[in-house]
């Protein structure tokens, strides 16, 4: 079975409060975009159960196959449900370290696709308790569809913010920022106003009252940030942001632009949402 896991941008990003285990508070919107991974599950009944291959190509992913999200999702299932053995490939088109998700969707997608392959019939709501183990935004991809995200980012809710029409170009500066850093360093404040109201508003107003709490320790860690950022208003962006906690940065245009040259380098997507 192939599946293609997307990747999603954040519309604004604030971390409300650290709480006691560990984890943040935030409010944001998630919203997803056209790039995607390749992932494959083939069933290998010659392996012993619970037991996963894995090959990767494409983008290198650091660290080892055990810290790998499309892993850990067919382990975690593994224990419940004692899986048979299983090959997979996976094909790297979204960046890591990026903010753009790709880790989480990979494993979410890996979830949704087991359950399907092996007949396991477990429900959405099992899924959703199995890709929170996974990651606080893994339950998002589960089913993809624009929505305010609260808590960790697994209290979700459908937003009616549509960016149908619209153009984007997502720029990587080919270095990722660590989450763990990211958070160690963010500053925690609410949103001025509620976020599902100000992003009801025309995106072009976005620029002045949408912010990413995440973007001053980005800037302070790779400057090239905040040029993109600036190019991308320059060339006529109705908005620019840095998405997650960094590095990939995106310009939404009204119309089809062409890429900015001093930044051309750097851009890894576009497409008409």
């Amino acid at each position: 079975m192939v599946v293609f896991p997307g990747a999603k941008i954040n519309i604004g990003l604030y971390v409300t409060e650290k709480r006691t285990d560990g984890f943040h508070n935030i409010e944001t919107l998630f919203y997803p975009i056209g790039l995607t991974d390749i992932l494959e599950v083939i069933p290998d009944p010659k392996a012993q159960p619970g037991t996963i291959k894995l090959t990767l190509s494409g983008i290198k992913v650091e660290g080892s196959q055990d810290t790998n999200l499309v892993v850990k999702a067919y382990r975690l299932l593994h224990d419940r449900c004692n899986l048979p053995g299983a090959e997979v490939f996976l094909h790297k088109c979204i960046p890591s370290g990026a903010g753009l998700g790709g880790g989480s969707s990979d494993g979410a997608s890996m979830l949704l696709v087991l359950n399907r392959l092996f007949n396991l019939n477990l429900s959405y709501c099992d899924l959703f308790d199995v890709a929170l183990q996974l990651g606080s935004d893994c339950p998002f991809f589960l089913d993809p569809i624009p929505s305010f995200a609260h808590g960790r980012g697994e209290e979700l809710r459908d937003a009616a913010v549509t960016l149908k029409g619209h153009y984007i170009m997502l720029f990587h500066t080919g270095v990722g920022i660590s989450t763990a850093a990211a958070y160690k360093n963010v500053k925690v404040s609410e949103p001025d106003a509620p976020i599902d109201i100000t992003e009801s508003m025309p995106v072009e107003t976005w620029k002045l009252k949408v912010t990413n709490a995440f973007e001053p320790f980005a800037l302070d860690q790779q400057p090239v940030i905040r040029l993109i950022r600036d190019e991308l208003y320059r060339a006529g962006a109705l908005y620019a942001s840095m998405t997650g906690s960094g590095s990939a940065v995106y310009g939404l245009f009204s119309s089809q632009t062409k890429v900015p040259k001093g930044i051309s380098c750097y851009c890894i997507w576009k497409e008409k949402l």
